[in-house]
């Protein structure tokens, strides 16, 4: 067995167990700091395949910002415990059930009946040269440009309904104005007062 090979299990079996503890785990905190271990061992992986540019991105995205803020919310909301291991306990039968549904139809689709050496063959290996950012740029911008492009659209739309979701007016909440912030001048905010000076007796 290579290495490549004995580092595939390692961090795949960490992968599946740090999952795992995700979705266990009763502490808010713990379960972030498990999908953060997720997400490195995932980036792991994708190193074994060649796939580069997309371990970076999933480290410095996911691990970088998205945990970060989601450490942060988490940290900041009053969460009540009792409250989650009632719900824990209420829905774990459903949540299990759920569960195997995945795994048997995740054996099912790359289960050993439609993949493997014998069915698919073995990807040859690149040159020490080989940019897989440029591989990736030149697949995404020609084959698959009208999705990219879509998604592009999508996303930007979803992130203007966002902002206007967000700035809605609420009654009794003072705002800024900056365009007439800038616009005034000086005798408009500060007034001069002349007072005649004060003499010791």
């Amino acid at each position: 067995m290579g290495v490549e090979k004995v580092l595939f299990y390692i961090f795949a079996a960490m992968m599946v167990i740090s999952a795992t503890m995700v979705i266990t785990v009763r502490n808010p905190i713990r379960a972030a700091l498990f999908l953060v271990l997720t997400f490195f061992s995932s980036a792991v992986l994708w190193m074994l395949l060649e796939a580069e540019f997309l371990a970076i991105v999933l480290v410095l995205v996911y691990v970088g910002a998205v945990m970060v803020l989601f450490l942060f919310v988490v940290m900041m909301l009053d969460i009540n415990m009792d409250r989650l291991k009632e719900g824990f306990i209420r829905y774990l039968p459903f949540g299990v059930l759920i569960a195997l549904l995945m795994v048997g139809m995740i054996i099912y689709v790359v289960g050993p009946g439609n993949f493997g050496l014998d069915k698919i063959a073995e990807p040859a290996r690149h040159a020490a040269d080989y940019n897989n950012t440029k591989a990736l740029g030149m697949v995404l911008y020609t084959d698959y440009v009208y999705p990219f492009e879509i998604a592009a659209v999508l996303l930007l739309v979803a992130i203007v309904a966002a902002i206007a979701l967000t700035m809605r007016r609420r009654e009794g909440t003072k705002y800024q104005k900056p365009e007439q912030q800038i616009s005034v001048n000086r005798n408009e905010r500060v007034r001069l007062v002349k007072m005649s000076a004060e003499q010791k007796k």
